[in-house]
């Protein structure tokens, strides 16, 4: 049996916009009413943890009561088909809630908790609130698992190692202006076929060919899985 193929897709947040998570690029730098230095910053939780923490109770209880799109779905489908790999630049669990099974999150994820003194101690909270005073076992604040700006982004070296190891690259939703994530496409090998899915304009990498498919996600994905198995799956058998 011939191996499946490694489709590895890096998503951003065009990617949840259909499932009602706002995306702070589209309300002019402005996240849930909140500026975004202020609630993404390591020197925004130093001068106001409080509010840190609120900003992100609030998204974890808007996070549950949202639902994955037929795009996060149908990247779940292609694991049929193909080794699926999902680099995602969200925070959010929708890609695992949709099926998805190897999912690496750059930014961090809403749905975990970590300590202040040791970041290696992580905690599963799901949709429950952080306050101040919860504390991990070493009696330090928690905080949520999240990267902010300035901050290092442990999962890189694991992301760049999957896009060297690509056969198909998908980018999703994402104004590839955000690095280091928007510098993965640098390490796809140059044969390997990318696809974009957007439906605004996103800056490329000059001297690279991608097949652009100009739509939102949910549509774009179903575009690209009839594109995908048309030319990797059904022209093989």
């Amino acid at each position: 049996m011939e191996k499946k193929k490694r489709l590895v897709v890096l998503s951003g947040a065009g990617m949840s916009a259909e499932s009602g998570i706002k995306t702070f690029r589209d309300s002019g730098g402005l996240w849930e009413e909140y500026d975004v230095m202020e609630v993404a910053s390591v020197a925004g939780w130093q001068k106001h943890p409080d509010v840190i923490l609120r900003f992100y109770n609030e998204r974890r209880r808007q996070l549950a009561a949202v639902q994955p799109n037929e795009g996060h779905k149908g990247l779940a489908e292609l694991e049929k088909y193909f080794e699926v790999y999902i680099i995602t630049q969200n925070i959010d669990n929708l890609h695992e809630r949709a099926g998805s099974t190897r999912v690496i999150h750059l930014h961090g994820e809403l749905t975990k908790a970590r300590s202040t003194a040791d970041p290696k101690l992580i905690y599963e909270i799901g949709y429950k609130d952080i306050n101040p005073g919860d504390k991990c076992e070493k009696g330090s604040q928690l905080r949520p698992h999240i990267v902010w700006f300035g901050e290092s982004v442990p999962m890189m070296d694991e992301a760049v190692k999957i896009a060297t190891s690509a056969d198909i690259f998908i980018i999703i939703g994402t104004s590839l202006n955000v690095y280091p994530a928007a510098g993965l496409i640098a390490y796809v090998p140059s044969h390997v076929p990318v696809f974009l899915i957007d439906p605004g304009d996103v800056y490329l990498p000059s001297g690279r060919k991608i097949e652009i498919i100009k739509e939102k996600a949910s549509t774009g994905v179903a575009i690209l899985k009839d594109k995908l198995l048309q030319e990797f799956i059904n022209r093989n058998r």
